[in-house]
Formats: C-alpha cells, sequence, structure tokens
C-alpha cells in the first residue's frame, strides 16, 4: 500500500460498525480532538489573526512617529512586530486553507515548525515590548521629556506589543503541550 506522508492529510473519522453485524461491540479506537488553539483550527486561526492586527497596529504606531530611530529599543520593537505580524499572517493563511479543505495540521514536523516558530516569535515580541515599555517609563517619568516626545504613541505601541504577546502565547503554549504529549 503506498501511502503518502504529506504535512497536511484528511482527517478520516472512524468506522462505528465492523459490518459483520455478529454482535461485536468493541469500541473504534477514539481520535483526540483538535484543541481549539492549535494549527488548522478556528480557534488557532482567531488566535492569528489577533495576532496579526495587534502587531501592525503597534507597528503602523510606532513607525509613524518621527523619532522612533533614535531609540534602540524602539527599533528593535518595530522590527520584532514587524516579524511576529509575517509570521501570524503567513500561519492564519495556512489555517484558513486547512479550515477550506477540511484538513488537519497535527503532523509531528507542522507542529513542530510552528511551536519553535511561534516560541521565537513571541520571545521577540515580548523583549521589544519590555525594553520599549522601559524607555517609555524612563522618558515619561523620570525625564519629564514627554511634552518634546510622541510619549502616547509610544505607550500605545508598547501596549499592542504586549497584546500581540498575550495572544500568542497561548498558541506557543498549546503546540508545545501537544509535542511534549506525544
Amino acid at each position: 500500500m503506498s501511502v503518502s506522508h504529506a504535512s497536511v492529510h484528511p482527517v478520516e473519522d472512524p468506522s462505528t460498525t465492523d459490518g459483520g453485524g455478529g454482535g461485536n461491540n468493541e469500541v473504534p479506537r477514539v481520535r483526540m480532538k483538535d484543541i481549539q488553539g492549535m494549527p488548522g483550527t478556528p480557534g488557532g486561526f482567531a488566535l492569528r489573526i489577533w495576532q496579526f492586527v495587534f502587531a501592525v497596529v503597534g507597528l503602523c504606531i510606532m513607525a509613524t512617529t518621527s523619532d522612533f530611530p533614535s531609540v534602540t529599543a524602539f527599533c528593535y520593537l518595530v522590527a520584532a512586530t514587524g516579524l511576529q505580524s509575517l509570521w501570524s499572517l503567513s500561519l492564519a493563511i495556512i489555517d484558513i486553507y486547512a479550515l477550506l479543505v477540511r484538513r488537519s495540521l497535527q503532523n509531528y514536523r507542522v507542529v513542530s515548525l510552528v511551536t519553535v516558530g511561534d516560541g521565537i516569535t513571541s520571545t521577540l515580541t515580548f523583549a521589544a515590548a519590555c525594553a520599549s515599555a522601559g524607555i517609555t517609563v524612563l522618558i515619561d517619568n523620570d525625564l519629564d521629556f514627554c511634552a518634546r516626545n510622541h510619549c502616547a504613541q509610544f505607550e500605545t505601541a508598547t501596549a499592542m506589543a504586549f497584546i500581540s504577546w498575550f495572544t500568542a502565547l497561548p498558541s506557543f503554549l498549546l503546540n508545545f503541550w501537544s509535542l511534549a504529549s506525544r
């Protein structure tokens, strides 16, 4: 029998009858349900969309200020949210495909790749948000330079990065748990 080992494979329902009609009441093997939030599920798609939206909003707000390039932490925030938005958009497109053709993305290699990517992008986004929050507090509270800077934009972009990280964290944890439980 020639079996394909594609990354995206069809989900088959196990047969509930044995076809023999001989009173054999064996319970079919139960396939573990896809947990919402994992790749190829509506919950996973929703998380990817929210990750993308918050990362893009933070990126656009920070990029529209004229003096963000003068602070390294703000440049790091722009780079990290840009990477987060690209990663989330690409996985959202894959999730749309999997949902439309009713395919499962629970292949070990796919889940491993998504887990590593989620871990890297969420760590970078969190680190950039923390660094930007530190600079924003320094500018606002310690130096009292908010009259001459775009403090409201800096704070909003930093908050959007934190929210983007907060929506990326469940994706990473669910995928990591899925790998660990195999």
